[in-house]
Order: C-alpha cells, then sequence, then structure tokens
C-alpha cells in the first residue's frame, strides 16, 4: 500500500515538474494555464508566482488582467 502511495506522489511530481518547464515560456496563455493546473493541484504558492510573472511580462495584456483576478482571490 505505501508503495503505491509512494508511485502515485512521484508521478504527481514528475507531472508538475514536466507542466512547470513545459508553460513557463513566455506564452502568458501557457503560463496561465499552468498556473490554473497549479492551483487544482493545491499549489497555490507556484499558481501565484507564474500569475505574477504574467503581470510583469505582459501588463497590457487580456492574461495579465485575468492573472491579477486570480492573484486577488488566492491573497484573500
Amino acid at each position: 500500500m505505501r508503495r503505491i502511495i509512494w508511485a502515485q506522489r512521484l508521478s504527481m511530481v514528475l507531472c508538475v515538474c514536466w507542466l512547470g518547464l513545459w508553460g513557463c515560456g513566455e506564452d502568458p496563455q501557457q503560463i496561465f494555464d499552468t498556473a490554473q493546473f497549479e492551483e487544482k493541484q493545491g499549489n497555490q504558492v507556484h499558481a501565484m508566482e507564474l500569475y505574477e510573472h504574467i503581470v510583469q511580462v505582459s501588463p497590457d495584456s487580456d492574461w495579465a488582467k485575468r492573472a491579477s483576478e486570480r492573484l486577488a482571490v488566492l491573497k484573500k
């Protein structure tokens, strides 16, 4: 039973790492999608970092507006 739990956790960590690397390009939509995935996985700290990155890199984009909205919700 412990091996199954360990294997599931390892798979989740590898998936998050892969998605983190995949989504860390400069495309705001990809970064936003990765941030949402991080939120759903309970990793709010990393999600907030990604949202803040969008706001810094593309401040005038619609993605920055959406990221700012998510940041406001997460900071409550």
